[in-house]
């Protein structure tokens, strides 16, 4: 986490920056790449969308690799990663609604470079 002030604004979109930054993470990778889309301005929701965008790609990606292998794949998939997932999600929109710059060690690091 850097030590970024919370977000403050408004956004591209009309809302409060932090709302729309957690509304980036509500259906995964879909709503950050509409966020993407859509959002010109705010550099705090942009990184949001594209935080989301990548985590959740890769969880999708995550969970059809490991769902290859018959029997283990789909106990790792619904008793590990699954779990995981929800737990992450929801740390991901509280942080960022609470206007936080909340960033993934991996993810975030590749996010703030692909931003420059």
């Amino acid at each position: 986490m850097d030590a970024t002030p919370p977000a403050t604004g408004k956004s591209s979109t009309g809302l409060d920056e932090n709302l729309a930054a957690a509304m980036c993470y509500v259906a995964g990778f879909i709503t950050g790449a509409a966020f993407l889309l859509i959002e010109r301005d705010s550099r705090f929701v942009r990184f949001h969308a594209l935080q989301s965008t990548v985590t959740f790609l890769g969880v999708a990606v995550l969970h059809l690799v490991v769902n290859v292998v018959p029997i283990l794949g789909a106990l790792l998939s619904v008793f590990v990663i699954f779990p995981a997932t929800v737990v992450l999600w929801l740390i991901l929109i509280v942080k960022a609604y609470r206007g936080e710059r909340f960033k993934l060690p991996v993810v975030g690091d590749f996010v703030e470079q692909q931003l420059r």
